[in-house]
């Protein structure tokens, strides 16, 4: 169990690092494949949405893994 938590928490560090960059800011995941970037407002949807979900998820596992380590 000890060995395993520290490598848990660099994996998902990784994916977490990963899924940050792909956001892109205010310009969104379009401008990355070609869309115009006009600064205008939109709902998060396909791809962009499940990015966005998928930090959240695992930003709070990161925490929780960090919690369990330091027990």
């Amino acid at each position: 169990m000890n060995n395993l938590l520290p490598i848990l928490q660099i994996l998902v560090a990784v994916g977490l690092i990963t899924l940050i960059l792909l956001q892109q800011g205010d310009s969104g995941l379009g401008t990355a494949f070609g869309q115009d970037g006009s600064g205008s407002y939109s709902a998060k949807r396909g791809v962009q949405k499940h990015i966005f979900n998928g930090t959240i998820v695992l930003g709070v596992l990161f925490v929780i893994l960090a919690i369990i380590n330091l027990l």
